[in-house]
């Protein structure tokens, strides 16, 4: 029984304390009064140990998502997608977003790259004891408007607080279900010789941008993160032509990811480092630190291996669509051993092999 004579510890009014991951008052108050009103989700609201959705009919998905282009698509109920990530950035604040909104983008675009629209989230949070609140209701905000630009919910979710030193301030795990619809299927298991590769904007930003924060290295110019949600961009590109396999390059850069493409396919993927796009900050920035941009992390960035008769409609649709403005066609599937080759700026090819280590951590 408790003592109602001894009073429960109040919040300090500006720092997270150890209290408000107790389970108890301080935990209810910091969901009521933080996390509830912002995400503003009815199912949320009812604070149950799961959310429970409707699964809507994926030929009119207008309410959960801002696309517009659903014609011709096949109806039924087509597939579930499920993912999760974990989102340790440091800083958690930094040039054009942070570590809320870079979770829901994160998360959005894992299933945008097998074709999935977002449906719902999840989000749990570990944070540190000492936290500033106004920091969390800052990232808090920033995620609650990241799903709803990316057009998706915040359903349910946890906390927890952990003691001074056993965390980097904040962490954010987030899991997502998407539906994929009927008929689409994208899986680097499609890509075949012939194929072209193609890159959907410029790389290296998002990387550059968490590095120049926390090393305070300024640029001749500004460096801001590139994350994004990539469904729109994604639908555009299905909708115009035949894409085999899609992946968002986060950590590990673009070179990790046609990697891991070629390995799945048991392909040769030659790709010319001179078509990459890239910001001229992030080329100076590469340049001061040492970094090979390739490897850089992206957050708004995909690799789309398409139909070679199909790469002319796919670009220019990407090219009509958010970040898909300087969508480039950057190299070939080729027949011959499994691996990504890289033609240099000097006209020679060489391997580009898997990253080794870590050039840049903590970045996602």
């Amino acid at each position: 029984m408790v003592d109602a004579s001894c009073p429960l510890p109040l919040p300090s009014g500006d720092v997270i304390l150890l209290g408000h991951g107790s389970g108890g008052r301080l935990t209810a108050q910091l969901i009521d009064e933080l996390f509830v009103p912002r995400f503003g989700d009815p199912e949320l609201a009812r604070l149950g140990d799961a959310a429970v959705l409707d699964l809507p009919d994926l030929s009119n998905l207008t309410n959960l998502t801002n696309l517009s282009n659903l014609t011709g698509e096949p109806e039924g109920p087509g597939r579930l997608a499920f993912t999760t990530d974990a989102f340790v950035v440091s800083p958690p604040r930094f040039p054009g977003a942070d570590i809320g909104s870079l979770a829901v983008f994160g998360t959005v675009n894992d299933l945008a790259m097998v074709g999935a629209r977002p449906l719902a989230l999840t989000v749990a949070f570990v944070l540190e004891e000492g936290l500033a609140i106004a920091e969390l209701t800052a990232i808090v905000d920033s995620m609650a408007a990241a799903a709803r630009h990316a057009g998706t919910r915040i359903v349910a979710g946890d906390t927890k607080v952990v003691e001074r030193g056993a965390a980097d301030r904040i962490f954010v795990v987030t899991s997502g279900v998407g539906l994929v619809p009927a008929g689409r299927h994208l899986d680097p298991s499609r890509i075949e010789v012939g194929d072209a590769v193609v890159v959907s904007g410029p790389i290296g930003s998002h990387g550059v941008a968490v590095l120049s924060r926390r090393t305070g290295v300024a640029f001749d110019t500004d460096v801001v993160s590139d994350s994004a949600p990539l469904t729109d961009l994604v639908e555009a590109m299905v909708a115009a032509g035949e894409v085999h396999a899609l992946r968002d390059a986060t950590r590990g850069g673009v070179a990790t990811v046609l990697n891991e493409m070629a390995a799945a396919a048991s392909v040769r993927i030659t790709v010319d480092e001179r078509a990459f796009p890239m910001l001229d900050g992030v080329r100076s920035g590469c340049a001061v630190l040492g970094l090979d941009p390739l490897y850089v992390a992206n957050e708004g960035v995909c690799i789309a291996v398409v139909a070679g008769a199909d790469v002319d409609s796919v670009v220019s649709a990407a090219r009509s669509a958010p970040c898909g403005g300087e969508a480039t066609v950057v190299g070939v599937v080729e027949a011959g051993d499994a691996g990504v080759h890289l033609r240099t700026g000097l006209g020679a090819t060489r391997p580009l092999l898997v990253l080794t280590g870590d050039q840049l951590p903590r970045i996602c």
